[in-house]
């Protein structure tokens, strides 16, 4: 009898919060909370956010099983973000949290917060100052362009075969960001795809970083201690890419050690790696870190930001172009206007760094790439005291925040009624420049004091690779290739990008 009454009772609180909760965009299930439906719709997660926040009002609370740190709030409400980025900046670091999720990357700048996140800003943003640096960068990637995306390409003409573009673009700015950064070329991007096991390791480390996001601590931190599943992969991952790195920054000291001579304190060194050890700041480094771990984590973090961002976009912009033949056509055409591409008679044009800044329609184009496919299409925060956002939701002291972009590109509010649209338009004035359109309303390159160190250099960096690309050859997107994001801290293409391409002829 008294099981009878037990089961009854239960069955009827669970009709009670089933029609409490029913309106809800996510069910609120007893004990485990809203988890199962953040689960069930993992495979779409971008697009289920994006709903329930449309059906929220922008700002959700999510709330995860008991005894778990999977409870946040969740929000795309540009008031918020600015206020969390900007008016009460020091109310929400990064937050040790994430710095768990994001482990291998140690105290770079990327999680760092505090001191070491201010010093680490400046001294980037100084070396990045430097007109070395810029010129740097151009070079940098006209070799890569020209010894590593054509001969691929021309490979792929000749043999009539298909190539996976997004393959193509994260080997190239894994190539890109090394040489910049460590003044090492992993040759990445060569006919054949070869594998290099320390690019490989870095893929892995992404993909167990965005498990962490979704999977209960507890779980993954037990999966950590008897080093099994995916913890044992980034663990494998981790000391592969690590001893990279320690090899070349012992590499970089015994070359420097090499060339070192009297009165030579006006060499300039093309990487940054030799630039940050001879900078006379390091010492000053607030962190117990000895300065090769200091390098090493700096190191990682401008590798992560490097890579991934640019070859991601790059994917999104190129799939965009060839299934939106018209904007191709206008890029084109704007090539032609402005770049005298007739005057070095080659065969094959690669475009410089000057001659593409004044490319305006192509800049609308990768921004509206990056609305509707941000490449980091969440920001983690986490509060330190007590708040209420502009949206009226309380924050307690110690809660995690996400904000999602790639919601935050399709808000009809921002953006109007054709929101969904591939646009460059909207960001083109009547009198032909880039309009502005304030950073809390779009996040692609983050808001505040946190704003990104390296969006000019990204901007360069497309707009080169773009331009070879799309002046150079026509690109068709296979027929029946599903194109869909994947699931990762950053937004890639689940099953790549597979093209056919062929020669432009004028």
């Amino acid at each position: 009898m008294v099981i009878l009454v037990a089961i009854f009772l239960s069955f009827l609180l669970l009709l009670c919060h089933w029609r409490w909760t029913r309106n809800s965009p996510i069910r609120h299930w007893p004990l485990i909370g809203m988890l199962p439906g953040l689960i069930y719709n993992a495979s779409n997660i971008h697009e289920f956010i994006t709903k329930v926040l449309k059906k929220s009002g922008y700002t959700y609370v999510f709330k995860g099983p008991l005894f778990t740190s999977l409870g946040f709030v969740l929000t795309s409400d540009p008031a918020n973000v600015h206020h969390i980025f900007s008016k009460n900046f020091e109310n929400y670091p990064k937050g040790p949290e994430f710095k768990l999720f994001l482990e291998p990357v140690g105290e770079g700048i990327f999680i760092a917060d505090g001191e070491s996140w201010k010093f680490q800003r400046r001294l980037i943003q100084s070396l990045m100052k430097n007109k070395l640096f810029e010129h740097n960068l151009e070079k940098i990637i006209l070799t890569k362009v020209e010894n590593g995306v054509v001969p691929v390409l021309e490979h792929a003409i000749g043999n009539g075969i298909e190539v996976d573009m997004q393959e193509v673009f994260q080997r190239l700015t894994f190539d890109t960001i090394c040489v910049l950064v460590l003044g090492y070329d992993p040759k990445c991007l060569t006919i054949g795809f070869p594998e290099v096991v320390y690019e490989k390791a870095f893929d892995d480390m992404e993909e167990t970083s965005f498990r962490r996001h979704i999977i209960p601590e507890n779980l993954w931190k037990l999966q950590r201690w008897f080093q099994i599943g995916q913890e044992r992969k980034m663990s494998e991952a981790w000391k592969i890419f690590d001893e990279f790195l320690y090899e070349r920054i012992s590499s970089k000291r015994e070359y420097l050690k090499g060339v070192k001579a009297p009165n030579n304190e006006n060499v300039e060194y093309s990487d940054l790696l030799t630039t940050l050890m001879k900078e006379d700041e390091l010492k000053d480094q607030p962190t117990t870190a000895s300065p090769d771990k200091f390098l090493r984590d700096m190191a990682f973090s401008l590798i992560a930001a490097g890579r991934d961002t640019v070859g991601a976009t790059l994917s999104w912009f190129l799939w965009l172009v060839a299934t939106h033949p018209s904007i191709e056509e206008k890029i084109i055409q704007e090539i032609k206007a402005n770049v005298d591409v007739e005057k070095d008679g080659k065969k094959l044009k690669i475009f410089g760094a000057k001659e593409v800044r004044m490319l305006n329609y192509l800049h609308g184009s990768l921004c509206e790439t990056l609305r509707l496919y941000p490449a980091g299409p969440f920001e983690h925060k986490r509060s330190i005291d007590p708040d209420t956002l502009p949206s009226g939701h309380r924050i307690s002291a110690n809660t995690r925040i996400l904000i999602s972009l790639y919601s935050m590109g399709r808000m009809e509010e921002i953006w109007g009624k054709d929101y969904l649209e591939f646009k460059p338009e909207r960001w083109i004035s009547d009198k032909g420049g880039i309009l502005h359109v304030p950073s809390y309303k779009f996040m692609a390159f983050v808001a505040g004091p946190r704003s990104c160190l390296g969006k000019n250099m990204a901007f360069i960096q497309m707009k080169m690779v773009a331009c070879a690309i799309l002046y150079n050859y026509h690109v068709h997107v296979v027929e029946g290739h599903h194109v869909t994001p994947s699931l990762s801290i950053l937004l890639h293409m689940k099953h790549g990008l597979k093209v056919r391409v062929a020669r432009r002829s004028f």
